[in-house]
C-alpha cells in the first residue's frame, strides 16, 4: 500500500461551489493548523473524491471496459500496444503500471476518507448546521465503500484499513478475505445512508447522497447474490421519487447540459483546468483521425485508438435501438494497415466545448436510474418473480425505442435479455467486465470473444485470450508483493 507507506498528503481544494465541480488541488496543508472550521472539513470531504476522479479518467476504463467484450483497440505500429493493449488480450503481469496506479490511487482515496472520519469527532468546531457534519461523514463512508468495492472486484481480498495508520505499521497490514471486505462495504453504505438522511437540507448537485448509497448498496447485494436485500435497497431508490429516466438517451452524455435527473452519482469533470478535466475522446478517437473526431487538430492523438467498439458490441444492438448511434460512431479513413475503412469509436464522450486544448468536461456516470431499474428486475427474476420484473426492463427498452411488449419470457430468457440490455445500456461506463464476472459468464463469453477477435486481428499476440479461471482476478501489483509482503493471487 504505497500511499500508506509514504504517509498522508492532504491537498487544499478549491471548491465549495454549488455545482461541486471545483475539486482542484492547490496547496499542501499543514495538519497542525487544519480541520478547525466547517469550511475546512468540507474541503477535506471534497478531497476524498479526487483520487477516484483521477483513476476513472486514466486507468479504470482499462480494467473494467477495455478488458471486456465491448471494447478493444486500434493497432498502432508507431506506439505498439503498451500496458493497455496486453490487458485487453488477457496477458496479465503484476508489474503492469495500470494495476499499480489503480491500487495506489484507491488507497490514497481510502486514506483521505479514513482521515476525514477520524477528524469528525474533533471538538471545538463550529458547524453552522449539524447536517454538514453528517454530509461529510456520509461522503467519506460512501466513497470508502466505493473504493473498496472496485478494489475487491479487481483483486479479491485486499488490505482492509479503516483508520489512519502510521507508515511504519502499514507494511504489517495483510489481505483480508473478500467476505470481510464486502461486509465492511455493506456496513459503510448503511451508515452512509443514515448520515445522508440527516443531511438532506444540505444536499448539493454532484455530491453523493442517500440514494447514491442505497443504489450502490443494491449493487453490492446483487454482486453477492443477496437478492432479497438487493430488492429492498433498490426499491428504496425507486420509491423515493428523486430520479427518473430521461426521455432522450443522448441527453445523458451532453457535457454542455449535465444530467442530474437520471444520474444518481457521477464523477464530475470540468474544462476549467487540466486537473479537473478528462481527455476521454482524445484516448478513444481513432489515432489516424487527426482532429476530425476530436475537433482539435492542434492536439496530437498518436496514442489514441482505445476503447474501440468491438463487432460483438455492435452486433448486440437490436435494429432500431436509439442507444447505438449515441454510443458508437464511425470515422472513415486510413486504419492501422493504411487501408481506408469505417472505423468505429466510442461516441458517448465528446470533444471540448470551449477549451482550445484537450480538456474535456464529460461527467462519467457511476450509478444511473436505468441501472437501478435493471438491477431491480434482475433481483426479482432471481427470486422467481419474472412476471413482476418485466415492466422495469420494458421501461429501459421503451426509452431506447424498443417498444415491442415483453411477453412469454421465462427466468432464463429474462436473464439473457437483462444481460444484453446492460451491455448496450452501459457500454463504455465501466460496468461490462464486472457484470460478466458476477453473473458467472466471464470465462465463457470472453473465450468465445477472443476466438472472434483473433480471427479478425492478425496483430494480436499468439497467447492472447488464454483465460484460465485465475484471470478473473487481476494480479496484485508487484511492489505490494515484494515490499509489503502481500500474498499474490493464484496463477501469477
Amino acid at each position: 500500500m504505497k500511499t500508506l507507506i509514504v504517509g498522508l498528503t492532504l491537498l487544499l481544494l478549491s471548491g465549495c461551489t454549488n455545482k461541486f465541480l471545483e475539486l482542484y488541488p492547490k496547496t499542501t496543508l499543514n495538519e497542525g493548523n487544519f480541520y478547525q472550521t466547517e469550511v475546512e472539513y468540507i474541503l477535506l470531504a471534497n478531497g476524498c473524491y479526487v483520487p477516484m476522479r483521477d483513476y476513472e479518467k486514466n486507468t479504470h476504463w482499462v480494467l473494467a471496459e477495455l478488458i471486456s467484450d465491448n471494447a478493444s483497440f486500434q493497432y498502432n505500429t508507431r506506439t505498439g500496444e503498451a500496458s493497455k493493449g496486453i490487458i485487453d488480450q488477457f496477458i496479465f503481469v503484476s508489474n503492469n503500471v495500470a494495476y499499480s496506479d489503480f491500487w495506489n490511487l484507491s488507497y490514497n482515496g481510502i486514506t483521505r476518507c479514513n482521515k476525514l472520519l477520524s477528524e469528525l469527532g474533533r471538538t471545538g468546531v463550529n458547524w453552522s448546521k449539524d447536517s454538514y457534519r453528517d454530509r461529510c461523514a456520509g461522503e467519506a463512508l460512501f466513497l470508502r465503500a466505493l473504493y473498496y468495492f472496485n478494489l475487491v472486484r479487481q483483486f479479491g481480498g485486499v488490505p482492509l484499513v479503516l483508520t489512519p495508520i502510521a507508515s511504519q505499521d502499514a507494511v504489517n497490514v495483510k489481505r483480508s478475505t473478500e467476505a470481510q471486505i464486502y461486509e465492511n462495504i455493506i456496513s459503510d453504505l448503511k451508515q452512509a445512508a443514515t448520515r445522508f438522511a440527516a443531511a438532506k437540507d444540505v444536499e448539493e448537485v454532484g455530491r453523493a447522497n442517500e440514494m447514491s448509497a442505497m443504489a450502490l448498496l443494491g449493487k453490492v447485494y446483487l454482486t453477492n447474490q443477496r437478492y432479497a436485500e438487493a430488492e429492498a435497497a433498490l426499491k428504496a431508490v425507486m420509491v423515493s421519487g428523486k430520479y427518473s429516466l430521461l426521455p432522450n438517451y443522448a441527453d445523458l452524455f451532453n457535457p454542455a447540459s449535465k444530467d442530474y435527473k437520471e444520474t444518481i452519482f457521477a464523477i464530475q469533470y470540468s474544462e476549467n483546468s487540466v486537473e479537473l478535466s478528462n481527455r476521454f475522446i482524445f484516448w478513444f478517437a481513432p489515432h489516424t483521425s487527426g482532429g476530425s473526431v476530436t475537433k482539435r487538430p492542434n492536439i496530437n492523438i498518436i496514442g489514441a485508438g482505445w476503447n474501440q467498439p468491438t463487432q460483438d458490441l455492435i452486433d448486440a444492438f437490436e435494429p432500431g435501438d436509439k442507444r447505438k448511434d449515441v454510443s458508437i460512431n464511425f470515422w472513415t479513413g486510413l486504419d492501422w494497415d493504411s487501408k481506408v475503412r469505417p472505423i468505429p469509436y466510442c461516441a458517448k464522450y465528446k470533444p471540448p466545448i470551449a477549451a482550445p486544448d484537450d480538456r474535456c468536461s464529460d461527467n462519467l456516470p457511476i450509478l444511473r436510474y436505468s441501472d437501478v431499474l435493471l438491477m431491480y428486475a434482475e433481483a426479482l427474476n432471481e427470486l422467481g418473480r419474472t412476471g413482476e420484473a418485466l415492466p422495469f426492463v420494458q421501461q429501459v427498452r421503451n426509452r431506447a425505442g424498443l417498444t415491442n411488449p415483453l411477453t412469454g419470457l421465462d427466468k432464463t430468457a429474462l436473464q439473457t435479455l437483462i444481460a444484453k440490455e446492460r451491455q448496450v445500456e452501459f457500454c463504455f461506463e465501466n460496468q461490462r467486465w464486472y457484470d460478466l464476472k458476477r453473473t458467472g459468464k466471464a470465462l465463457t463469453v470472453m473465450t468465445a470473444h477472443g476466438l472472434r477477435e483473433k480471427a479478425l486481428k492478425p496483430f494480436l499476440y499468439p497467447e492472447a485470450y488464454t483465460i484460465p479461471a485465475s484471470k478473473l482476478l487481476a494480479p496484485v501489483p508487484v511492489v505490494e508483493v515484494s515490499v509489503n509482503k502481500l500474498e499474490q493471487n493464484p496463477g501469477y
